[in-house]
C-alpha cells in the first residue's frame, strides 16, 4: 500500500501544480481581501443560524428572515469576486473528474489484468 500511497502524493503534487489549481488558490487569497463579501458572508451565517433555529424548533421562518436572507443570497451571486470564486472552483472540478474518470479506467484495466503489480 506504500507505493499507492506515494503515488497518491505525488498525484496530489502534480495537481497543485496546475493552472487551474493555482487560478483557485490566487482567487480564494483574493476573496480574503474583498471586505464586502466578508461582511455579506457575516451577514449570511447569522441569518443561516436564525433559519436553522427556526427550523429546529418546527417553525416556518417568517417573511421577513426569508426575504432577508433571499436578498443577501442575492448580494453574493452579483459579487464579481463571488463569481470568480465559483468560476475558479469550477475549473478546478473539472479537472478533478477528468482525474477521477482517468483513475476508473485504469482500476477496470487493473482489474481485468492477470499480471499481479507488487
Amino acid at each position: 500500500m506504500t507505493q499507492v500511497t506515494e503515488m497518491a502524493k505525488d498525484l496530489g503534487k502534480a495537481l497543485a501544480q496546475t493552472e487551474e489549481y493555482q487560478a483557485l488558490k490566487q482567487t480564494v487569497s483574493g476573496t480574503a481581501d474583498d471586505r464586502e463579501l466578508a461582511e455579506l458572508r457575516t451577514e449570511l451565517e447569522g441569518l443561516e443560524g436564525q433559519l436553522e433555529v427556526a427550523l429546529r424548533a418546527g417553525d416556518e421562518p417568517n417573511e421577513e428572515l426569508k426575504t432577508g436572507y433571499e436578498a443577501a443570497v442575492g448580494r453574493l451571486q452579483a459579487s464579481a469576486t463571488y463569481q470568480r470564486l465559483v468560476s475558479a472552483q469550477a475549473n478546478f472540478d473539472k479537472v478533478l473528474v477528468k482525474v477521477n474518470r482517468t483513475i476508473q479506467e485504469g482500476i477496470i484495466e487493473g482489474a481485468e489484468s492477470r499480471i499481479i503489480m507488487p
